[in-house]
């Protein structure tokens, strides 16, 4: 049995109902998805500011599940919110959900397109694109949904995000779609459906590549970049967080 930690970074509970519900539909026989929600942090990740604030909750959530028996983690924000902190911390492998998606999408096609939420995301998405070396095959676009909105049947949140991967296939050329928030999860197969192109979903393609890297017996290397993080002094309300109480 592969047990596969699942962090929702915000503190959003319905959220992190959506996310197990893709994890657990992409994750083949034998694998458990055991999905959190943070315990602290802010409701919604929409930019750098909330980015800082959602890190502790979500180190804490993975060194809690790594200690419980997780075989890898899976940080559930397309920001790939803390995900250089948490490699370096954990033991077991940690994927980002952006890393995955993008990955993905480029097993399927040329180019491509991401469609996030708001504006002040697409920056962020950007850079992570050029981080993972797509910049020449992906475009971001933002659809003007703020996060929370893809959970209330009665906003226009999905209708802004179906007119935006139309802009993005019209304009853009996209080959294939990335949606670019763990919120839209769900939407997947549908949006797939009625655009005619392969829509990736970073929660699902996450969980295959770590069940994968599970399989292979692999996990993040700790010479380097992802070294241990020194044992030392941390004070005030982040004490907790020091190396040693983490099991560094």
């Amino acid at each position: 049995m592969t047990r596969l930690l699942v962090v929702n970074p915000n503190t959003t509970a319905s959220m992190t109902a959506t996310i197990a519900a893709a994890a657990r539909a992409a994750a083949g026989h034998g694998t458990e998805i055991v999905a959190v929600t943070s315990s602290m942090g802010p409701v919604s990740i929409e930019g750098y500011y909330d980015e800082v604030f959602a890190v502790p909750g979500l180190l804490a959530a993975i060194a809690e599940g790594e200690a419980q028996g997780a075989d890898a983690a899976i940080i559930a924000c397309f920001d790939d919110t803390g995900l250089d902190a948490a490699r370096a911390m954990a033991g077991i492998p940690i994927i980002g959900i952006c890393e995955a998606a993008v990955a993905t999408a480029a097993f399927l096609a040329k180019r491509f397109s991401i469609v996030t939420t708001l504006e002040r995301s697409r920056v962020p998405v950007e850079a992570l694109v050029h981080r993972y070396g797509m910049s020449g095959r992906a475009t971001v676009r933002a659809a003007d949904v703020p996060v929370l909105s893809l959970d209330d049947r009665n906003s226009d949140a999905r209708d802004r995000l179906r007119a935006e991967i139309a802009r993005a296939i019209e304009l853009d050329r996209a080959e294939a779609i990335v949606l670019g928030c763990a919120g839209m999860a769900d939407l997947a197969k549908a949006l797939e459906r009625e655009f005619g192109v392969p829509v990736v979903d970073g929660v699902g393609a996450a969980v295959k590549q770590a069940e994968g890297l599970v399989a292979l017996g692999l996990t993040t290397s700790k010479r380097g970049s992802y070294a241990a993080p020194l044992v030392k002094i941390y004070t005030g309300p982040l004490a907790a967080f020091a190396p040693r109480a983490l099991g560094a």
